[in-house]
């Protein structure tokens, strides 16, 4: 009976290991497909002008630890230009409060949508989710009015507002779809033991909510931080207020005689990034799969 039981158990897990095989293969040569460009960037970044006209990033890998010509002048030229440490600085001036702020204004409405009862509540939140079909560019040019009217042009505030404005609809929705799905019994314990809606929103919702509101705010960060069309309508070309986009465009020269220092300015422009989603990413899948069938 012993052998019986381990020869199906030897079965079980073959057969489960030949179905999953395809499935992990697949995975796997996605997942090389998006890291060869990051690892040509990278080795393009240690190359010399002349290596990198003349031949293919691929030509280097036989010589790593070879004849290849390695410098680092790429990186120390770039973050010795002009202008390309503030684009930096800008870019987290830009990108922290355009995403604390949806965050912060999408938690409270989806708590409401999802808790509290109000007349027109499903319309409303009909309403919102349906602005997310709103194309960006479309709105571009009366936001662009509305801001020269009130002096919002060429200042941080003026992309705040608009990444704020295209960002919430998602962030609702996603967040009214995981805190409707948390279990009613906690809401109605903390409303009998007399906690108000602000109480039970900070006590239980936010720390509940802590998956939801970090694949958001890893969502909201990368496109924030790689935005190059708002930056540029509202923020114009003023280098001192120019963010690390609009600096990597400008980067090269009208006529390409710098493009050598595009990949090393790409790959300082990668790391925070990079940083903020391995930091961020163990909650990524939890918080968007979490409320997709209930809510």
């Amino acid at each position: 009976m012993t052998t019986a039981l381990s020869q199906h158990a030897e079965k079980g897990f073959l057969g489960r290991l030949v179905e999953r095989w395809p499935a992990k293969l697949a995975v796997t040569i996605i997942a090389l497909m998006w890291t060869i460009p990051t690892l040509g960037l990278l080795i393009s970044s240690f190359r010399t002008r002349d290596e990198i006209r003349g031949s293919g990033w691929w030509t280097a890998i036989p010589h790593l630890f070879g004849k290849a010509q390695w410098t680092i002048s790429n990186y120390s030229t770039v973050l010795g230009q002009s202008g390309f440490g503030n684009a930096f600085l800008n870019s987290l001036a830009v990108t922290i409060p355009a995403v604390v702020i949806p965050i912060t204004i999408a938690a409270f409405a989806a708590y409401a949508f999802a808790w509290m009862s109000f007349p027109g509540r499903h319309v409303l939140f009909a309403l919102v989710v349906g602005l997310m079909v709103v194309p960006l560019q479309m709105a571009l040019i009366p936001i662009l009015r509305i801001y020269t009217n009130f002096d919002l042009v060429g200042t941080f505030p003026a992309v705040w507002l608009a990444h704020t404005g295209f960002g919430l609809p998602l962030a609702v929705y996603l967040l009214r779809n995981y805190i409707g799905s948390l279990p009613s019994s906690i809401i109605e314990s903390a409303k009998i033991d007399g906690a108000d809606d602000f109480t039970i929103f900070w006590r239980l919702i936010v720390p509940l909510s802590v998956p939801v509101l970090a694949s958001f705010a890893i969502f909201q960060f990368l496109w924030v931080w790689n935005d190059f069309l708002v930056a540029l309508v509202f923020l114009g070309l003023d280098p001192k207020a120019q963010v690390l986009t609009v600096a990597l465009a400008n980067l090269a020269g009208n006529r390409g005689e710098a493009e050598h220092l595009l990949p090393a300015a790409a790959f300082i422009s990668m790391v925070l990034p990079m940083v903020v989603f391995f930091s961020l990413q163990r909650y990524f899948v939890r918080g968007l799969t979490a409320g997709s069938v209930k809510g």
